[in-house]
């Protein structure tokens, strides 16, 4: 057997997120599934940073014009991001998480799905709240729900759709793994909001569809009504932003396994009951996905340790005995400034730079 798929497993490894060894070794198994061994050379000697065919075939010394096919190739099967502005078209690596797996939204089948959930529950699943700078964050649907505080506008979903030019949604990955295996919700399956270049690349690769601000902004008040939790990607300009539940979610699967939730998700948020507004209906504890509600003497308490400040509790609570808090200036979290910089301080935790 070739070890250019361990040199591969390596290279996602030291990526961001990473891409860790497993006991059983279902992580090759994946690869084999999704590279070919000509696209796994290529992806070792391809950089984070974007390069037009031509700049990579003088580089490597390769013919241009099949340098040019192989990588148009790999990135529509997943493997390579692509950029295209105007006539410019460029190629980038990328992480197996947010990368790689995501972008499997049309390949994946049972088989796969298989191989990813024993990766998942191996290894993978354990690396999303390992460290201090988190993919993903969550944050509140809307700024109305915190009350009497500032909030920011990269922490209101609908804040963010108003800042975007180029917006797509696409299936979400998690949900479409899940039912491959006959597991997961019934929740809304449109859940993936893409921006700018992101948007871009989806479409492209027929995965998503363009939508504009205002069919965003009514599919995420649908999916937070079914249950959803806003997460977008954690800086302070994102490509994209995911409705993720408890059941299919990756990150919200590692956080829910986690003691404290709480001090493992970047959320600057945390729910409080007011004793005498609740009428016991339990509407809370059905829609919190991290388990942190519960009743006694027939009134909500909020586990403060499994709180991730989702905002879900809040807008169905039919007497409104629930909202939101901002956490003291001293616990507040402010996101990178970009994907970049988020990608960097993981890597540099963990002692990968």
């Amino acid at each position: 057997m070739s070890d250019v798929y361990e040199k591969l497993r390596q290279r996602l490894d030291d990526m961001a997120t990473g891409y860790p060894p497993s006991a059983n070794g279902v992580e090759i198994k994946i690869l084999k599934r999704l590279f070919s061994e000509a696209d796994a050379e290529m992806f070792l000697m391809m950089t984070p940073l974007l390069e037009t065919p031509e700049t990579v075939a003088e580089r490597l010394h390769l013919d241009p014009a099949q340098t040019a096919t192989h990588l148009e190739d790999m990135a529509y099967r997943g493997l390579l991001f692509r950029q295209r502005k105007a006539d410019l078209v460029r190629y980038a690596t990328i992480p197996f998480v947010v990368g790689v797996f995501e972008f499997q939204l049309k390949k994946v089948d049972k088989d796969l799905a298989n191989d990813l959930q024993a990766y998942y529950e191996e290894a993978l699943g354990k690396t999303f709240a390992a460290y201090n700078t988190a993919v993903m964050r969550t944050i509140p649907i809307n700024r109305r729900l915190v009350e009497e505080w500032p909030v920011a506008p990269y922490e209101d979903v609908l804040s963010i759709f108003d800042q975007q030019k180029t917006i797509a949604v696409a299936p979400c990955i998690c949900r479409t793994t899940q039912k491959k295996l006959g597991k997961g919700c019934d929740k809304p399956l449109e859940a993936c909001f893409l921006f700018g270049s992101h948007a871009q690349y989806y479409v492209d690769n027929h995965m998503g569809r363009f939508i504009d601000k205002e069919e965003a902004k009514e599919l995420v008040k649908i999916n937070e009504a079914a249950g959803l939790v806003m997460q977008p990607f954690n800086s302070q300009h994102v490509g994209g932003m995911c409705s993720c539940c408890g059941d299919c979610c990756g990150i919200l699967r590692s956080l829910k396994k986690q003691p404290v939730p709480a001090a493992a998700v970047k959320s600057n948020y945390y729910a409080v009951v007011e004793d005498a507004d609740c009428i016991g209906c339990g509407d809370c504890i059905d829609r919190c996905q991290m388990d942190a509600v519960a009743m006694q003497d027939d009134i909500a308490q909020i586990d403060l340790d499994r709180c991730i400040g989702c905002g879900l509790c809040v807008t169905t609570c039919p007497s409104e005995a629930l909202h939101l808090v901002k956490k003291s200036d001293d616990q507040l979290y402010e996101p990178p400034a970009s994907g970049m910089e988020t990608y960097i301080r993981i890597a540099q935790e963990r002692g990968k730079m």
